[in-house]
């Protein structure tokens, strides 16, 4: 387990270098450079037509995707978020897409994720920016969250740790050479702003149990919302996510 272990808990999907997105909301691709030059690839969909800092959306939405497929996909989700009046970044992590190279450690992933919010904030103002995170991309969420100044962060899904996920889903296997941690739960208890956590009773691909032990590292004024026959995909379309989430944003 302890090589190869990216294999077990990434999926990515590459798209050739002049792959065209088709999607009827306005979008930029962004390109971003790494330290250890590698280009990484992400799609910035905008409420409006007006440039990125300058237009009339209320803020940005900083979105971290789940660990399969890429942004020929997952820019589907971006009309739900323009049409609360945000624009919305996907990241493609290393490897995804149109993004180079491949990811080789929790560290690098991290620093990767860090170094596309700081291109972002050249943009937005942080008070303006919401982080949002699905899934795999729930602890890099709360890890980039508590390390910086955002408005607000959103869990989807998430994971107490990879740890205790990989030993729910996997009880045979040795987590103790998991090289991913993925510590949610330690990010949280480190993150100032307001978060809230969603999770579907029925998820089937990670446990809804780790949110309900998640919650219990919350501050008492942040929100813990169980949706009620929701399995593991579709809470971006999920009116009751949306409707919440809006009230949330307000």
């Amino acid at each position: 387990m302890y090589f190869q272990q990216e294999s077990l808990i990434f999926f990515p999907r590459q798209l050739a270098p002049d792959y065209q997105f088709q999607y009827e909301t306005d979008f930029d691709e962004i390109f971003i450079m790494t330290d250890d030059s590698v280009k990484l690839h992400g799609l910035l969909f905008h409420a409006d037509s007006l440039p990125a800092g300058q237009a009339g959306a209320k803020g940005l939405i900083f979105y971290l995707h789940g660990n399969s497929r890429a942004m020929d996909t997952w820019g589907s989700i971006s009309s739900n978020y323009t049409n609360l009046g945000y624009d919305i970044f996907i990241l493609d992590y290393r490897g995804y897409g149109k993004s180079e190279g491949k990811i080789e450690s929790e560290e690098q992933f991290f620093t990767d994720i860090q170094t596309a919010y700081d291109k972002l904030k050249t943009l937005y103002h942080e008070d303006r920016i919401v982080i949002i995170g699905y899934s795999i991309g729930s602890g890099p969420a709360a890890m980039l969250a508590s390390n910086n100044d955002q408005r607000q962060l959103v869990l989807q899904a998430p994971y107490y740790s990879l740890v205790d996920m990989m030993e729910h889903t996997y009880p045979l296997l040795p987590t103790s050479l998991l090289n991913y941690k993925f510590e949610t739960y330690l990010y949280v208890e480190k993150t100032d702003c307001p978060i809230a956590v969603f999770h579907g009773d029925q998820d089937r691909v990670i446990y809804c149990g780790s949110s309900e032990k998640l919650s219990e590292h919350l501050k008492p004024s942040d929100t813990f919302i169980l949706l009620e026959g929701l399995g593991h995909n579709g809470m971006n379309d999920d009116p009751r996510y949306l409707a919440l989430l809006k009230q949330i944003l307000k």
